[in-house]
C-alpha cells in the first residue's frame, strides 16, 4: 500500500494567498503536488505570472496551466466588460466578481488530471468564512460535488478509495488562514489577491484586497502587500 507521504495531489493553485497556503499544508501532509491553474478568460495576468513562481518555490511536481474561454461566456467583472465594485459594503448577495460556475469547472478539470495521475486527493482553497458571498465556496457544494465525482468517474466507481476534496482552509478566518500559512513558511509577498490591479500594485479596494487586509491586521501580521491605495475597511 502506498503511504500518505508518498501519495499525490492535485491543488487547484491560483497564486493567491489562499491556494499558496493550501500547497504548503499539503506538502506538510506529505503530498507530492501537482497545482493546477487556468487562463480562464480573467481580465489580468499577474495571478498566473505569481502562480507560476509559488508553484516552483513550493517545489510542486508539476504544475498545470489549463486555457479556458470563459470569457466568451461571461456575465462576471473578472471576465467581463463589467466595472470590477468597489469600496462595497459587507452583505450575503452574490457580487458580480462571481464567475459563473467556475469551481465547478475547475473542480471538473483537476477530478479529470487527479483520475490520469492515479490519486483521489483534490486540495481546493475555498473558504465559508471570510468569503464574498460566492456559492460555490460552500460546505454543501464540496460534498455535492464529492458525491459527484464517486459517482461519474472509473476511479470512483471501481477503485478502492473514494475522492477526497480537501477544503483546509474552509472554516478558518483569513487571519487564521494567514497565521497558519506563516508557521508554514508562507511569503505572502509573492502572491496575489487583487480583482483589478493596477499595474502590479493590488488596488486596495476591491473586495479581495479588503478581505487580505483585514486578515492581516486582525492575525497583527504587517500585511506586505503593495497596494495602489491604503485599503480603508479594516
Amino acid at each position: 500500500m502506498t503511504s500518505e507521504k508518498h501519495k499525490k495531489a492535485v491543488i487547484l493553485f491560483s497564486g493567491g494567498l489562499d491556494s499558496t497556503t493550501v500547497l504548503a499544508i499539503a506538502r506538510k501532509q506529505g503530498y507530492s503536488c501537482y497545482c493546477l491553474s487556468f487562463q480562464y478568460g480573467q481580465k489580468q495576468t499577474v495571478e498566473l505570472e505569481k502562480a507560476r513562481k509559488l508553484a516552483i518555490a513550493g517545489k510542486a511536481r508539476k504544475h498545470l496551466v489549463l486555457n479556458l474561454d470563459l470569457d466568451k461566456i461571461g456575465g462576471s467583472a473578472l471576465t467581463d466588460d463589467i466595472e470590477v465594485p468597489k469600496d462595497r459594503d459587507d452583505d450575503e448577495t452574490i457580487p458580480i466578481t462571481y464567475v459563473p460556475a467556475r469551481n465547478t469547472i475547475f473542480l471538473s478539470h483537476a477530478l479529470a488530471w487527479a483520475e490520469v495521475l492515479g490519486t483521489t486527493d483534490i486540495f481546493i482553497g475555498v473558504n465559508a468564512v471570510d468569503y464574498s458571498g460566492y456559492p460555490d465556496c460552500r460546505p454543501e457544494f464540496l460534498d455535492a460535488f464529492t458525491k459527484m465525482a464517486n459517482l461519474g468517474t472509473q476511479s470512483g466507481t471501481e477503485g478502492k478509495n473514494s475522492f477526497h476534496i480537501h477544503a483546509p482552509l474552509l472554516r478558518m478566518s483569513k487571519a487564521e488562514i494567514i497565521k497558519t500559512g506563516m508557521k508554514l513558511g508562507v511569503d505572502y509577498a509573492r502572491t496575489h489577491s487583487c480583482y483589478d490591479p493596477i499595474g502590479d500594485k493590488a488596488c486596495g479596494r476591491c473586495d479581495a484586497c479588503v478581505l487580505r487586509s483585514r486578515g492581516f491586521s486582525q492575525a497583527g501580521i504587517d500585511d506586505p502587500t503593495e497596494y495602489a491605495e491604503k485599503p480603508g475597511k479594516n
